[in-house]
This record gives structure tokens, sequence and C-alpha cells, in this order.
């Protein structure tokens, strides 16, 4: 009996053991594999303060770049993963994702160069650009405001590059609320997380390109009375002041508060005053005006879940390990 009770005791030992390795191989991560928060801990620890450094200088000059260095992060991850593409220059064969119609005005990359030659100083050859866009659009998405997360780092830079890539994958300013669900689902993305990365939109500014669809196309009739009729008229008198028809190249503020993030792009939305198309189109549909409706409010979980969102959009298409390379210069690669 003493022998058969040390061999059942031993068992659940055993089955402990087991049942505890299992847990600890299947526990949930927001990472995606071969990224971690202390990636650079022994190879370059000083990475995240010159990122921040540098974040912080150059919003010091232009608080309106938080918008843009959110902006970098999501036209970078939405073509092809989180590879730091976007940053590529074009080449004599190859027109690159910056030459898109979609990544008309983007900004940021000649500051993203600046931090990456003073990582480059400090540690060569080990802070990828790729992990540089996302640590700046945390650090300046705190800074305006908004919420902080944790970022894992061990991403590579890719090598490839191309505006057609862009231009089949990034939502265009002109979809309805159906197109813009079916382009975030494209990339794992459910329609409440569409509606809360959409309130990036709370930060940053464009330029006229993206908005003469909502003021003088809207039905195709391409004239001055062609007005999505659901915006508020006076905003629309505002918005084609600063943007006359034909004007692409004019900028405005996105957000009635664009230098801070908050819950005034929400209220501004309901109000029928969404600058673009696809900022109109979340209250056409009644769940998407219930979620818009939710986030606009004082207390709601809008900051909470677009920073979940930001750490999920981290993870798409990442290279790691002996993947892409370390470009010692975002333009260019090595």
């Amino acid at each position: 009996m003493a022998s058969a009770s040390a061999t059942g005791y031993n068992a659940l030992l055993v089955s402990i053991v087991l049942l505890a390795t299992v847990c600890e191989c299947t526990a949930e991560t927001p990472y995606a594999a071969g990224l971690s928060e202390d990636f650079y801990q022994k190879t370059c620890p000083q990475a995240a303060s010159i990122v921040d450094a540098y974040v912080t200088k150059f919003l010091r000059k232009d608080r309106n770049f938080a918008g843009a260095f959110n902006r970098l992060q999501f036209h970078d991850c939405w073509v092809g993963g989180c590879d730091g593409s976007v940053l590529l220059n074009s080449t004599e064969t190859n027109q690159a994702e910056r030459e898109a119609h979609v990544n008309f005005g983007l900004r940021g990359v000649a500051e993203v160069d600046q931090i990456k030659a003073a990582l480059e100083h400090s540690c060569p050859g080990v802070v990828s650009c790729a992990d540089i866009l996302i640590m700046a659009a945390r650090d300046a998405t705190a800074k305006v405001g908004g919420p902080s997360w944790p970022v894992a780092m061990g991403r590579r830079d890719g090598v490839n590059s191309s505006s057609l890539m862009a231009d089949s994958n990034l939502p265009f300013p002109v979809l309805n609320f159906s197109g813009l669900v079916a382009n975030f689902a494209g990339k794992g993305f459910n329609a409440r997380e569409m509606i809360t990365l959409s309130g990036a939109h709370t930060i940053g500014r464009t330029h006229c390109n993206g908005i003469l669809p909502h003021l003088y196309n809207f039905t195709g009739k391409d004239d001055a009375t062609d007005t999505d009729p659901a915006m508020n008229k006076n905003f629309a008198v505002f918005l084609k002041n600063h943007c006359p028809q034909g004007n692409r190249t004019n900028t405005i503020f996105i957000d009635s508060t664009a230098n801070t993030f908050d819950r005034a792009y929400y209220k501004n939305v309901l109000q029928g005053k969404g600058i673009f198309i696809t900022d109109a189109a979340l209250i056409t549909n009644p769940a998407g005006k219930k979620v818009v409706t939710t986030f606009s409010k004082p207390g709601s979980a809008f900051f909470t879940e677009f920073a979940a969102g930001m750490v999920k959009m981290g993870n798409l298409g990442v290279l790691t390990d002996t993947e892409g390379q370390i470009r010692r210069t975002c333009q260019f690669v090595n």
C-alpha cells in the first residue's frame, strides 16, 4: 500500500510539473514571437531614452508632430508589416511606399532619420528603424495627453517598399463604413478596433487632398455644391475657406483640439464635423454610432482600447532574428 501511495504521489507531482510547463508555454502574450520589452537591455539600454529625448525635442518645435508619428506607424505596419519600409526612398527601378497616393503629405521621415543617427552613434547597427517608429508613436501620443503602453522591441527592417502595395493596403479617405470594416478585417482587426484606431485623428493635420472629395465631389458631380449633406453646414463653409476647390496642398488640423490627444474627435464626428469621408462614415452604421457615442463621453475605455490597438498593430508582419536587416540609415537599404 505504501509503495502504491508513493507511486501515486510521484505521478501527481509529474502531472503538476507537466501542467505548469504547458501553462508556461501557452501563456498568452500581447507580442509577436521574437519581440520583448527588454530586447535592447544588453545591446543598447539607452535606446528608449534616446528616442524619447528626440521626440520631446520635435514636439517642442511642433506639437502636431504627434500625429505624424502615429501616422507613420500605421502606414508602415499596414503595408507588409512593421518593417520600416515606409521610410525607404524610391530608386531608379522602384517607386517606394512614400510615393503612393495614399501617403500624400507623409511627415516625420527626416525626424526619424535624426533619431536613427543618434542611435547609430551610441549603438551602431543595433536598433532598427521599424522599432524606432513604434517607440516614437507611443512616446509622442503620451506627450500630448494620450495613453502610454508597453512596447516590445526586436523588429528588423525590410528591404522592399512598393507604392502599389501601399495603395492596395491602406484605407483611402473616401471609404464607407463597410469598406473600412473590410480593410481592417484584412489585418485582423474588428469594427470596434477600427473605430478605436480612427481616434488617432484626434491629433495631427492633413493636406486638403484628402478632404476635397468630402466637400466638392461627394456623389461624383465634382462641383462646389456636391458636399456631404450630413456635414455640419457651418463646418463645411469653414473647410471650403481653407480648402478651395482644386487646392490639394493647403493644410488643416484634423481635429478641433489637434495638438491634444482627447475625445474631441468623436464629439466632432457626432456633430457632423468629421474631416474625412471615413470619419463621417463611422456614424452611418448604428453599431458604429453607438461606439462613437460611447468614446465621446468621459470615463470611456477609449484610451485603454487605443493603447491595446497600437500594441496589436505593432505585431503585424514583423521580421525578427535573421530576417531583414538593421538599416544604417532609414531611407536606404544597407
